[in-house]
């Protein structure tokens, strides 16, 4: 069995560093030596930011500029420009059925007529009046009348036949926008303005529909 070690005798401190101790406990600071020189590493380095800061210039902050993740296709819009309502403007009824395209100019009021073409009018066949190409080559020509008479953009009205027949535009209706905006007019608000019956006259058929 190995010999156990002898215990540590407790050694009794001095009563005099044991009041020390004490007081010193009281006053709050052990070792006031060390306060002392850290208080005055903190003055003199307080002094020297004093004096820096002194010859530093303020600088003003410059606004945060926002950040925008390019997204193709999405965010082509923020670089064009701003669309401006000047110059003269008119409105652009364009009455579509299926077996007619009409468009009608007029000013701002309605009263002056500018330009007026239907598809008819510039097919030769009765069956390709409401067709998309003539209602082209109808929205070209009344452009070109309202160019030259000094009109730069047009507000659109689309109306289809409505009442108790269709209430949808017929074919003609999108390929005459397309053909007003590529020949030069601007384009404002676009409304349809479809006569729709609120309790009106009886539908046309009779009872049993119409006959084939």
């Amino acid at each position: 069995m190995p010999a156990k070690k002898p215990a540590k005798k407790e050694t009794e401190a001095k009563p005099e560093k044991k009041a020390a101790a004490k007081a010193a406990k009281k006053a709050g600071t052990k070792k006031p030596g060390k306060d002392a020189a850290r208080k005055e590493i903190e003055k003199e380095a307080a002094a020297k930011i004093e004096k820096l800061m002194k010859n530093v210039k303020e600088v003003p902050e410059k606004p945060k500029e926002r950040k925008f993740r390019k997204r193709p296709g999405r965010d082509d819009h923020r670089s064009m420009p701003r669309r401006e309502f000047s110059g003269k403007w008119g409105i652009a009824y364009i009455f579509s059925s299926t077996n007619n395209t009409i468009i009608h100019i007029t000013d701002l009021t309605g009263a002056e007529t500018i330009a007026r073409v239907s598809g008819g009018m510039v097919t030769n066949r009765d069956k390709d009046k409401g067709q998309p190409f003539p209602a082209m080559n109808a929205a070209r020509k009344a452009a070109g009348e309202a160019l030259d008479k000094g009109l730069t953009g047009v507000h659109l009205k689309v109306r289809a036949s409505g009442g108790q027949k269709k209430r949808v535009p017929g074919q003609g209706a999108q390929p005459a926008i397309r053909s007003l905006v590529r020949s030069g007019l601007r384009i404002g608000r676009i409304e349809d303005c479809t006569p729709i019956p609120h309790d009106g006259c009886r539908k046309k058929g009779g009872r049993r529909g119409r006959r084939m």
